[in-house]
């Protein structure tokens, strides 16, 4: 017979050799997604036994921890801003390092009815989806936007889950703004509020074998990781509002180059805003408004 605290401590002990982070809580979660309970419970059976369906399930999905597939696609869900969003191969697991710019960006952002909102290289759409839902009082027009076409179909159905209106775009950076045959809708312009969580890991850098599983698309930018977002400070400008605010997350060594080519791009006020581990990883600035046209007058 074995019972749940057994195979809690047995499941541990392996992930734990395999090098796997968190094996405690990892098994945890693995236990509770197949019982179809809570932790609480969990602690208050410990000697019930498992049946061999349920150990054959842990089996399988252990072997697949143990390779490094992350938790949240063996769940099939991860947790951002106190919400429940679907989580799988198709887009980037969700950090909590994108949370705190998250909330840093509801604290900062301009308050308006109707105000525009841009979250581009959306992925799985955990932040454009967090601001609708949590500026819903104002009636945000929120704009996801990614090159991969299956990032947007589970960001379409996060949204679809959680209630969060929001419109969709396949667009590499601003591409789906140029009018064309492709683009028979054009997405709006002047945003109030930009976030971007773009590809920003150098390509030669090695990466945990959990990060490779994400998509290489929503990574690698370049020989120093920043090819994409060069062309995102420049391309944006047209399609942000006078002072709009606009934030990024980047790498933990990245945030004042970043910043430096927001300043010299025009965006004013820049800086760099740390994270809960003090790592300057969100460059801010606000982009510029626009130009007052002057004309000469010539002399009586």
């Amino acid at each position: 017979m074995n019972t749940i605290q057994e195979v809690l401590q047995s499941g541990t002990k392996w992930l734990e050799a395999r090098g796997v982070d968190a094996p405690r809580y990892s098994m945890q979660s693995l236990m509770v997604h197949v019982l179809g309970c809570n932790k609480t419970w969990l602690y208050l059976h410990y000697e019930d036994a498992l049946s061999d369906s349920q150990l054959e399930q842990l089996r399988q999905l252990l072997r697949e921890r143990g390779k490094g597939v992350p938790l949240q696609h063996l769940l099939g869900e991860a947790e951002f801003f106190r919400r429940s969003f679907r989580s799988d191969a198709r887009a980037l697991v969700p950090r909590p390092e994108t949370e705190e710019l998250v909330e840093l960006a509801l604290q900062m952002a301009p308050r308006k009815e109707g105000m525009r909102v841009l979250d581009m290289g959306c992925g799985s759409g955990v932040i454009g989806i967090t601001l609708a839902l949590e500026l819903a009082s104002l009636h945000p027009d929120v704009v996801l936007a990614d090159i991969s076409e299956p990032a947007l179909s589970l960001a379409l159905e996060n949204a679809t889950a959680l209630g969060a209106r929001v419109r969709t775009y396949r667009s590499d950076l601003f591409s789906a703004w140029a009018p064309s045959p492709e683009n028979a809708v054009v997405p709006p312009d002047g945003f109030d509020l930009v976030l971007a969580n773009l590809p920003y890991v150098p390509e030669q850098e090695d990466v945990s074998v959990e990060v490779q599983h994400d998509p290489a698309t929503a990574l690698y930018g370049g020989e120093d990781g920043l090819d994409v977002v060069r062309r995102f400070v420049v391309d944006l400008l047209p399609h942000a509002h006078p002072n709009a605010l606009v934030m990024l997350e980047v790498g933990h060594n990245q945030g004042a180059t970043v910043c430096e080519l927001m300043r010299a791009a025009g965006y004013e006020n820049t800086r760099v805003l740390t994270d809960m581990s003090g790592k300057a990883r969100f460059p801010m600035g606000y982009a510029p408004p626009i130009p007052v046209a002057t004309t000469s007058q010539e002399m009586p």
